[in-house]
């Protein structure tokens, strides 16, 4: 999946479906002078009616911490993991497993995580604490069992589970993996 085009199309309907232009709304939460992300998507839900969807994207370019903002999205990567390399070998296991499901997967590098999407997104990973990994799955309706854990990590997932070593990434966690990629197809 090409993420370019993929984002500039969010970002058309973004305008077709606000009246807005990305800029615009850059600019209406720059004059709030918001130090979180959460607060920028709150604030464009609950005054302006955006979709989740959409306030993450305004919310992101805002504070330029999504993949299209950074030189580099690879950086915002090694920047999760810096003070936390041992967790490192996991997202790569994660990442590997993810990547043989197809050939239409998107890695999209945000600050804290990466959000994996089809055509739209399944699942975040993202290192929680210097000694655990979250993955957050959307499974709607899914009844936790397992690892699989019924909290959501945020507010586009509905599940997560919690990887400490490389060993956990197994049959079950792939599975997971899957179903929420399948779901997203």
């Amino acid at each position: 999946m090409d993420i370019d085009k993929a984002i500039q199309t969010m970002i058309e309907n973004l305008y077709k479906n606000t009246g807005k232009t990305l800029e615009q709304w850059i600019a209406i939460v720059n004059k709030e002078n918001f130090t979180k992300h959460g607060e920028i998507i709150k604030f464009l839900k609950e005054k302006h009616g955006l979709t989740h969807g959409f306030a993450n994207l305004v919310g992101h370019r805002a504070k330029a911490t999504d993949a299209a903002s950074a030189a580099n999205p690879d950086d915002l990567v090694v920047s999760q993991y810096k003070g936390k390399e041992n967790l490192k070998p996991i997202y790569d296991k994660l990442i590997a497993a993810v990547n043989a499901f197809g050939k239409d997967i998107e890695l999209a590098p945000k600050n804290a995580y990466v959000s994996l999407r089809r055509k739209k997104q399944f699942a975040t990973i993202g290192p929680a604490t210097k000694t655990r990994i979250e993955i957050g799955l959307i499974l709607k309706g899914e009844t936790a069992s397992g690892k699989l854990e019924a909290e959501k990590p945020n507010a586009m997932c509905t599940h997560k589970i919690k990887i400490t070593d490389s060993k956990e990434v197994d049959k079950e966690v792939i599975g997971w993996l899957k179903k929420a990629y399948e779901n997203a197809g």
